[in-house]
């Protein structure tokens, strides 16, 4: 399973590697109880949950308030945390169960600074200790760039950035120029990237982790309730 890594530009100690061992073991022998992946076979764990997470790695540092929007299994944030342990991290899933995983996930790997929050977002954005505290969001696979602007940019302080891992679009891209000038947000950088199997092959389709920063306070108004935000995104 390193080979997942190596082939995909990614070293890590011995002991990191365990303790992905460790994890991947545990997301598998669980999933049933917990539905956290519709992934079920080791080494596609390895690279497109554990490699995937980690292509963005060098976006996040141990000094920096991080916020995970849709949190899931915990990607990317459990992986990045292996990576790095310093990391400050907040994760808020709305769905029960998947909270329990990720608080079982942090005493079965001894994760400090690793919150686990069960909350919708665009709720939690209106809590004064939570708004415009972050200095990082993320978010993987929860959203289309416009809709996820919304529920994510309200959570960064001024000068913050989102780091969004996204099936690459440019339409999707194009798309969100509104919501990005609404949120006071601007696109920074876009790295796009293919993730490769043990044998080189390409697995899925070309992938980007989007890099956004925020210049000024987000609008009062904004996250709207979910339902207005999917019937009318920014």
């Amino acid at each position: 399973m390193k080979q997942a890594f190596l082939i995909n530009g990614i070293t890590v100690t011995d002991e990191q590697y365990n303790e992905y061992k460790e994890f991947c073991n545990f997301l598998l022998s669980e999933n049933l109880k917990y539905n956290v992946t519709a992934i079920r076979e080791e080494n596609q764990v390895f690279i497109k949950h554990f490699a995937d997470s980690l292509i963005g790695r060098n976006y996040f540092s141990g000094g920096e308030k991080i916020i995970e929007i849709g949190s899931g299994g915990g990607f990317p944030s459990v992986p990045l945390k292996i990576y790095n342990k310093n990391l400050n991290l907040t994760l808020v899933e709305a769905t029960g169960k998947k909270c329990e995983f990720l608080k079982a996930v942090k005493q079965r790997l001894a994760f400090e600074n690793f919150e686990v929050i069960n909350a919708r977002c665009e709720q939690l954005a209106f809590n004064c200790a939570y708004r415009e505290q972050f200095d990082v969001v993320t978010a993987r696979a929860v959203a289309e760039l416009k809709i996820l602007l919304e529920l994510c940019v309200p959570f960064l302080k001024q000068g913050g950035k989102c780091v969004f891992y996204k099936n690459y679009s440019e339409e999707e891209i194009n798309s969100a120029k509104n919501a990005l000038k609404e949120l006071n947000c601007s696109i920074k950088e876009i790295k796009k990237y293919t993730l490769l199997n043990g044998n080189g092959e390409v697995e899925g389709g070309e992938r980007a982790v989007i890099i956004v920063e925020k210049s000024a306070l987000t609008p009062q108004k904004y996250p709207r309730e979910y339902k207005k935000i999917l019937k009318s995104p920014l």
